[in-house]
């Protein structure tokens, strides 16, 4: 196979859009769909080709990528797309889906002979747009190189974390990032509520920890964007956060463990998105600290 491929993007929102620009910009063809196809339509500015269905967007793709909702989600398109799929396409399937997502899409992709690469991705907005996330992933390694150009497009480096994507390995290991990422951005928005509602500059207490074992980039950027008012276009949705958060507590529910701390973030992202930030960074979970009438 080739370096130049034919690429299929279901999906683009934030991280599906600037995947696929990524990959046109790196001389792929792509074919995206989504399913508010409005949302897809500036892509065709990248050389991106924008069509009405899932089928339409993989006949004749070498590669099929997913970056939708959730794993229900990903199944369900995959569904609509399962006329024109080819028997020995690689499914590189991005969207974090949790845990109990993973037997139902590696299933699809046995009984429609497809070559299951478990891959979700690190990184936001920023990352996705340069083209520098990193790729979690799983699949096998007899097949990687009909993937390698895909992730070379969309990421700075690629963890391979099994052979087999239906095991899903590289989705667990997704999880326990994003449950370090969804506890740190909950205490960043928390110390930031308390040290305003105590009369404290938040400053006073950057200060406090500065260039100590404390000190935490990821604390004052998240920070940043509720101070100067920057929490749109957003980095990672708080919709999306909360979906993930929820991944989360039930991954840990169905193997013994009880987390707390991911349980009242979900809840925390879930009040602000109820309060009107669902689109807004998530660092916007910093609003849930307050009654929605404050």
């Amino acid at each position: 196979m080739t370096d130049q491929l034919t690429v299929s993007v279901l999906g683009t929102g934030i991280m599906g859009a600037a995947m696929a620009r990524n990959l046109a910009r790196a001389g792929h063809t792509v074919r995206a769909w989504n399913r508010t196809r409005a949302k897809a339509e500036p892509l065709t500015a990248d050389g991106v080709r924008v069509v009405d269905t899932p089928a339409e967007a993989v006949e004749g793709a070498d590669v099929v990528l997913t970056m939708l909702y959730d794993g229900p989600a990903a199944l369900e398109v995959m569904r609509e797309a399962a006329p024109a799929l080819r028997a020995g396409t690689a499914w590189v399937q991005s969207t974090t889906a949790g845990t109990g997502a993973m037997g139902d899409l590696a299933a699809f992709a046995r009984a429609h002979d497809l070559v299951f690469f478990d891959a979700p991705v690190l990184g936001t907005r920023q990352p996705a747009e340069a083209g520098r996330l990193t790729v979690v992933a799983a699949g096998p390694s007899a097949h990687r190189d009909a993937v390698t150009p895909v992730f070379d497009a969309v990421g700075a480096r690629t963890v391979w974390t099994g052979e087999d994507g239906g095991e899903g390995s590289a989705t667990r290991l997704k999880l326990v990032a994003n449950s370090w990422v969804i506890a740190a951005t909950a205490a960043a928005g928390e110390v930031l509520a308390l040290s305003q509602s105590l009369g404290v500059d938040p400053d006073a207490f950057f200060s406090l920890i500065a260039g100590g074992p404390l000190d935490m980039g990821y604390l004052k950027a998240k920070t940043g964007l509720i101070l100067e008012d920057r929490l749109t276009p957003p980095q990672f949705a708080v919709a999306t956060a909360a979906k993930d958060a929820r991944l989360i507590v039930e991954a840990g529910r169905e193997n013994g463990v009880r987390l707390d701390v991911a349980a009242a973030s979900a809840e925390r992202l879930e009040r602000a998105a109820a309060q009107g930030h669902g689109e807004e960074d998530m660092a916007a979970a910093y609003f849930a600290s307050f009654d929605e009438n404050d």
